[in-house]
C-alpha cells in the first residue's frame, strides 16, 4: 500500500493555510503524535492573486499552482488538499497533472449541509467562486435556496474585509465580514457557508455569533482528509 502523505497546496493566503493545518489536528482523533496525519505543506504566498486573475486585472496563478502540485507529487503525496476556495477554479487542470487525487473543498463542504436544518443558505465567497457557481449548484441539488452577496456588498464589505485579513488586521476584517454575514441573514439566510478561507479566521477574531450557524469549508476539508487518513490506518491494521 502506498504510504499516506497529505500534500497541502497552500499560501492562499498563508494564514488560511496555517488555520487549515490546525484544523487537521483538531479533526483527527489522535492519542499521541504518531497517530496524527503526515502532512507536507507547500505554503508559498507568492502565488498570483486569484481574485485579480479571475477579474482580468492580474496574471494567472496556474503556472505556480502547477509547480506546487508537481512539487507535492515529487515529494510522495498520496492525496492533495487546497485550502482556498477560489483556487478550485483551476481544479481540473491541477488534477490532470497530479498522480495523487485532489480532495475537492466544495464536495467536502456540501456533505455537511442538511436541508432539514436550513432551506436558505448564504454563501460568503469571492466573485470568482460565486461566478463559478459550485456552491449554488450543490445547494440547489439539495433543494436549498442560495442567498448571495450583492455587488455593492462584495465591493464594500467582502473584498476589503478579505484583504484586510491578508494584511494581518483580523479584527478590522472581521467587522467588515460580519456585516456581510448580517446582510445575508437579513435577506433570509438561516445558515452560512464561509466559502473563503479568510472568513472563519476573521470572524473568530471578533468572536462572531455567526460562527455558531455557519459551515466552514476549511473545517469540512480537514475532516475529509482526516477520514481518508483514518481509513488508511484501518486498512493497514486489517
Amino acid at each position: 500500500m502506498t504510504p499516506f502523505l497529505l500534500g497541502v497546496l497552500g499560501g492562499m493566503g498563508p494564514l488560511a493555510t496555517v488555520d487549515f493545518m490546525a484544523k487537521l489536528l483538531e479533526a483527527t482523533p489522535a492519542q499521541r503524535d504518531q497517530q496524527q496525519i503526515p502532512v507536507l505543506a507547500w505554503n508559498v504566498p507568492q502565488i498570483a492573486d486569484r481574485q485579480q486573475a479571475l477579474a482580468g486585472t492580474g496574471p494567472s496563478p496556474l503556472p505556480q499552482l502547477l509547480n506546487g502540485i508537481k512539487t507535492l507529487n515529487a515529494a510522495g503525496a498520496s492525496h492533495i488538499a487546497i485550502p482556498c476556495n477560489t483556487a478550485h477554479h483551476w481544479f481540473a487542470a491541477l488534477q490532470a497533472v497530479s498522480a495523487a487525487p485532489l480532495v475537492h473543498i466544495v464536495e467536502a463542504t456540501l456533505t455537511q449541509i442538511r436541508p432539514e436544518h436550513a432551506t436558505r443558505v448564504g454563501v460568503i465567497a469571492t466573485r470568482g467562486t460565486l461566478d463559478a457557481g459550485w456552491y449554488q449548484q450543490g445547494l440547489r441539488r439539495l433543494g436549498i435556496t442560495p442567498v448571495l452577496p450583492e455587488t455593492h456588498e462584495l465591493e464594500t464589505l467582502f473584498v476589503p474585509g478579505c484583504y484586510t485579513v491578508k494584511r494581518g488586521a483580523l479584527r478590522e476584517g472581521g467587522e467588515l465580514l460580519a456585516r456581510q454575514a448580517q446582510a445575508l441573514v437579513e435577506r433570509g439566510a438561516q445558515q452560512l457557508i464561509l466559502a473563503c478561507t479568510e472568513v472563519p479566521v476573521a470572524l473568530k477574531a471578533i468572536d462572531s455569533p455567526f460562527l455558531s450557524h455557519a459551515v466552514d469549508p476549511a473545517q469540512a476539508l480537514a475532516e475529509r482528509c482526516s477520514a481518508l487518513w483514518q481509513d488508511y490506518c484501518h486498512s493497514c491494521c486489517e
